[in-house]
């Protein structure tokens, strides 16, 4: 079956590109060329993934984020200006899984949609076994982590993330990994799209008995799941 894009950006141009690549490729895609309808099709059509441009007039990308965010986990690659870091971490910090500079080549950006996808997409049987690691239980099959019966909202990347972090609790994770593993690129200087990822799983997984936070960061190693 056809995955399913929506791309949201103004440049018609652009658009029209990416629209001509991604059927190449196999994708059905819709696209939407400003925020409100752009809102209006990630929330009310069926779609696996959506491209948002940060740019636009009227309702920014910011703001679109917000909207789908706070109704679905649905996986949304961010379109930036290149060297534009402040809206990139915002738009992480919101909860967009990942992002890719402008101007791109379709390719590029085909290669970020299809990562993501399949992640969501990897249930190997070994996935249907829960792992439990302290207070949190993971369903992998299901992507699902649950505190203490208490589901966890996680997008998809930060779902990804707090995943390996079960699986290796009790051990540093090195942050080269995580990027690779989880989001499905290597870690270049000065990125900060683990870490930020990571700062939100910290605020959804809550504290330790004593308070501290669940999620240790190891100096020069990465981040490590405490499970006491």
């Amino acid at each position: 079956m056809s995955r399913k894009v929506l791309l949201i950006d103004d440049d018609v141009e652009l658009v029209h590109l990416l629209s001509d690549y991604l059927h190449q490729e196999g994708f059905v895609v819709a696209v939407a060329h400003d925020g409100e309808a752009g809102i209006e099709a990630a929330l009310s059509t069926s779609h696996d993934i959506v491209v948002l441009d940060i740019m636009m007039p009227g309702i920014s990308g910011i703001e679109v984020l917000k909207h789908i965010r706070k109704q679905s986990t649905i996986p949304v690659i961010m379109l930036t200006a290149r060297g534009d870091d402040a809206d990139r971490i915002t738009g992480l910090e919101l909860g967009a899984d990942d992002y890719v500079a402008k101007p791109c080549t379709p390719r590029e950006l085909t290669a970020r949609i299809r990562a993501i996808l399949r992640r969501l997409g990897a249930t190997p049987l070994t996935m249907n076994i829960p792992v439990i690691a302290g207070p949190l239980t993971l369903y992998s099959a299901q992507r699902c982590i649950k505190k203490m019966g208490v589901q966890l909202h996680l997008t998809s990347t930060e779902f990804n993330l707090l995943e390996l972090l079960i699986r290796h609790a009790g051990q540093p994770v090195s942050k080269a990994e995580l990027s690779l593993q989880c989001i499905g690129r290597a870690l270049t200087p000065f990125d900060r799209i683990v870490d930020v990822h990571i700062s939100s799983i910290r605020h959804k997984v809550g504290m330790l008995d004593d308070g501290r936070s669940m999620i240790k960061t190891v100096i020069r190693r990465g981040y490590q799941l405490l499970l006491e």
